[in-house]
């Protein structure tokens, strides 16, 4: 640790690293899964419609499953039971939702390309949280 990390550690409001804290972190981290899980158990013919513009099928249970999966992986990270094995297949998921829904390297030129690109290049950041939220887990539990 340097003379800078270590003035700065000090110079930190004294509730930097309480559980609250933390606890907020991944709320907001897992808050896209919650929402999008909770609008489309509460508009499933749209969740449908979503699986059906993706060519993903059978719908039905494509979106059933999905609305589970993100409530089970974020349920996981929010408690801290098997934490890591959320917070990884979350990274996955997204990195493959990612990969399917803003693949801006086939769209022309453009707003809707750079907004695409933008949202793709956030989309991997989510996915490196989610991948330090394992890794931090695994370290903390061993």
């Amino acid at each position: 640790m340097t003379v800078l990390d270590n003035k700065a550690g000090k110079a930190a409001p004294p509730w930097k690293g309480t559980a609250a804290v933390r606890w907020l972190a991944l709320l907001a981290l897992c808050a896209a899964y919650l929402q999008g899980s909770l609008m489309k158990l509460f508009d499933f013919n749209s969740a449908i419609s979503e699986m059906d513009h993706f060519g993903l099928s059978p719908a039905a249970p494509m979106a059933a499953g999905l609305i589970a999966f993100e409530l089970v992986c974020s349920t996981l990270i929010l408690t801290g039971f098997y934490r890591w094995a959320g917070a990884l297949a979350l990274a996955v998921f997204t990195l493959a939702a990612t990969y399917v829904a803003l693949r801006f390297w086939e769209m022309p030129a453009g707003m809707d390309r750079t907004m695409a690109t933008n949202s793709f290049f956030e989309h991997l950041g989510l996915a490196g949280a989610f991948v330090l939220v394992a890794l931090h887990d695994f370290h903390w539990k061993r």
